[in-house]
């Protein structure tokens, strides 16, 4: 009988563990206290007495939870009040609650195990009488019951039975193998810790057009790059190709027959320095040039040493040479302003220059 009552809360409690679903739920340890009548088998020899419970749980699932839970009762005996009875112990408890998500009451079912002592004073023909008896055993619970959602704190109100399989408790008549009481009982939970707060669902990934990409990373997104396969290095325009930068020199003039750096000219050198540095995959011809005064071979002498002015003033501000072709003279070969026009090409200031081209 003890083995066919047990097996059949183990398999029990497994299919309600089982039978729990995997939903949103309340996942806070709660608290648990309770009072009820217990209404004792009547082969006990004692009377019906208030007991009281109080425990520790939490909810696994949305419709399972488990629960450790201590109780106390303290019946009198039928034959004589005044003989001490008393009954506690402590059980395992899983309840299978039959809710949904939003539900504010529902009805459940509970089974469990647990342990629970009596001790208890009998009379006897010795002189020493009364006697006293104390002894412990296995004990099962089964029942039924409704809860309340109030939000931290539920109500809930149940009845049940617990079989306890106590085979030596000393008393008159008939030795039993267990006794089962009934108990009706309504009690409280309550939620301990702050109110769950439901996961926040990431934002989706915004779409990627081809606004948000630049493939060949030269500052200028696929949906306006006229020319997706530009190099590093390469200056690029707002169409996304390579444009051709031009330093200017135009003020870099030098005075009749002379191949020394004005200070003006100093002024815009500084300038061509600085572009150099922030575009350093960019290389230049180094060229020098004259007026269209003198003999070809002085004026080819004077452009380049012209050029060379202007090529060691980079280089030493930190131009690198290898980025220079030159210095070049061209002499007086590629005149700005030649004999034919108003100002005599031999008068003109503009044709004694140097240049930066780009390579």
């Amino acid at each position: 009988m003890n083995k066919k009552l047990l097996c059949a809360a183990l398999l029990g409690g497994l299919g309600l563990a089982q039978a729990a679903s995997a939903q949103e739920f309340d996942d806070r340890w709660y608290v648990s206290g309770s009072t009820g009548v217990n209404f004792q088998d009547s082969d006990r020899g004692t009377e019906d007495a208030l007991f009281g419970t109080i425990g520790f749980g939490k909810f696994l699932t949305q419709r399972f939870s488990l629960e450790t839970e201590l109780n106390y009762q303290n019946p009198d005996k039928t034959i004589n009040p005044n003989l001490w009875w008393s009954q506690y112990g402590v059980s395992l408890d899983g309840r299978y609650h039959f809710r949904n998500a939003d539900s504010k009451w529902w009805p459940y079912l509970r089974g469990g195990l647990g342990w629970q002592r009596h001790e208890e004073e009998f009379v006897t023909t010795l002189p020493t009488s009364p006697a006293d008896h104390k002894d412990s055993n296995l004990a099962v619970n089964l029942g039924a019951g409704l809860q309340f959602d109030f939000g931290r704190m539920d109500l809930r109100t149940e009845i049940g039975t617990r079989v306890d399989f106590d085979d030596q408790q000393a008393r008159l008549g008939e030795q039993q193998d267990q006794f089962t009481d009934l108990l009706a009982s309504v009690g409280l939970t309550i939620a301990l810790g702050p109110e769950p707060v439901a996961p926040i669902a990431p934002a989706p990934a915004p779409q990627q057009t081809c606004a948000d990409m630049d493939d060949d990373g030269d500052g200028v997104n696929n949906c306006n790059d006229k020319c997706p396969g530009s190099q590093a290095g390469q200056t690029i325009g707002p169409d996304g190709c390579p444009v051709p930068v031009s330093i200017d020199l135009k003020g870099v003039n030098f005075d009749f027959d002379k191949s020394t750096l004005r200070s003006d000219a100093v002024a815009i050198l500084n300038e061509a320095v600085e572009i150099l540095k922030r575009y350093p995959e960019l290389k230049v011809e180094v060229a020098g040039h004259t007026d269209q005064c003198g003999t070809d071979a002085y004026n080819q002498s004077l452009s380049e040493r012209r050029a060379k002015a202007v090529y060691d003033y980079l280089t030493s501000n930190g131009v690198d040479a290898g980025r220079m072709n030159g210095p070049t003279g061209y002499g007086e070969s590629r005149p700005l302003e030649d004999k034919g026009q108003t100002l005599p090409g031999c008068k003109s200031e503009t044709n004694r220059r140097t240049e930066l081209n780009s390579l």
